[in-house]
């Protein structure tokens, strides 16, 4: 059971599509906790954590989203799991 975390911004017509709580809706059916939310500069911004096979499926996802977006980029960063999280959920927008 290999834990792994990783950090997304996505980019794109992200914002304004249900982007976020398409993400939450995908997290939970999976079993991933962290968080999402929009930045200020029109990316979405998010933390997945759980199981490899989980955070490969979640960030397989975020390349293309909901029917309702349209992904143009898809940065990932890969971290040390924390285990600082219980759920997934959305996150107040970042600010600039």
């Amino acid at each position: 059971m290999t834990q792994k975390r990783a950090h997304v911004l996505v980019s794109g017509r992200v914002q304004g599509v249900s982007f976020r709580y398409y993400t939450v809706q995908e997290a939970e059916s999976v079993g991933v906790d962290g968080w999402v939310r929009n930045l200020w500069d029109g990316r979405v911004e998010a933390v997945f954590e759980g199981e490899e096979d989980a955070i490969q499926h979640m960030v397989d996802w975020v390349h293309h989203g909901p029917s309702s977006a349209q992904v143009n980029g898809c940065d990932v960063g890969w971290e040390d799991p924390v285990g600082e999280f219980d759920s997934f959920r959305v996150r107040m927008t970042a600010s600039a």
